[in-house]
């Protein structure tokens, strides 16, 4: 029985993941900001997965909450993330350089020092063998999407980065990055304009809006012993979109 963490695990695609993991008989423990929601998708989930509520930017709430996770770690899914200038009120970031700076700011916690601040931490509780999965986004790969792109892209550097430090002891770490995903949070609850859609399955080559089962499928697949040979890669889930050449 393997012990599993996975970040943004209360909603969504991170919710999705844990429950694909509990299912399979592994400990899940599955992290966010949100105390309620994280408490309400654990009792749903049942009792291989548990909750520890904090702010995976924060290196003070990250020390603080290492009490409460696993000693020893199998798999850390960096899953927390999202872009903050969609979910951000009206003039939250304020104005001038300042509202720059703050827009730069939100999409870095929200996708860089989650990731990073995570697994510094958790590093030497990894088992030797150990999995880590990183989320990029098709984002890094285009433009248009200002400070959550280039967030994105930082992932993808760093993850090489990890994989080169820490393939010694047989850990790898892998990216994913998704394109556009239905039946997700990621634009604050609201479908996409299905001009918007038009435009992305017209980009593919499978035709379709990819699913949160499609990203459960293939972070279970990197987390397995049949990807012990498969580490610093990219995998471009976005049927064909970005080709992986």
């Amino acid at each position: 029985m393997r012990q599993i963490i996975v970040t943004g695990g209360g909603t969504g695609i991170g919710k999705a993941i844990a429950k694909a993991f509990a299912e399979q008989g592994e400990q899940v423990v599955i992290t966010g900001r949100r105390k309620d929601v994280l408490a309400g998708a654990a009792a749903e989930l049942g009792p291989n997965v548990r909750a520890v509520a904090f702010d995976a930017a924060d290196p003070a709430q990250v020390e603080a909450a290492l009490v409460e996770l696993p000693e020893r770690v199998d798999v850390l899914v960096n899953n927390a993330g999202g872009n903050r200038d969609r979910t951000a009120p009206a003039g939250a970031y304020g104005t001038g350089l300042a509202a720059v700076a703050a827009s730069w700011q939100a999409n870095l916690d929200a996708n860089v020092y989650t990731a990073v601040l995570m697994t510094a931490a958790l590093t030497d509780r990894l088992n030797d063998g150990a999995r880590i999965v990183n989320f990029s986004s098709i984002a890094a790969h285009r433009g248009g999407s200002g400070s959550y792109g280039a967030a994105k892209a930082a992932i993808e550097n760093w993850n090489l980065t990890l994989a080169q430090q820490l393939g010694g002891r047989g850990i790898t770490a892998n990216v994913i990055a998704p394109g556009y995903i239905a039946e997700t949070e990621f634009f604050g609850g609201e479908p996409m304009a299905q001009e918007r859609v038009a435009w992305n399955l017209a980009q593919s080559i499978t035709k379709r809006v990819g699913m949160p089962a499609d990203i459960v499928a293939t972070t279970l697949f990197l987390a397995s012993p049949a990807a012990g040979h498969l580490t610093a890669q990219v995998l471009h889930l976005d049927g064909g979109t970005i080709s992986g050449r």
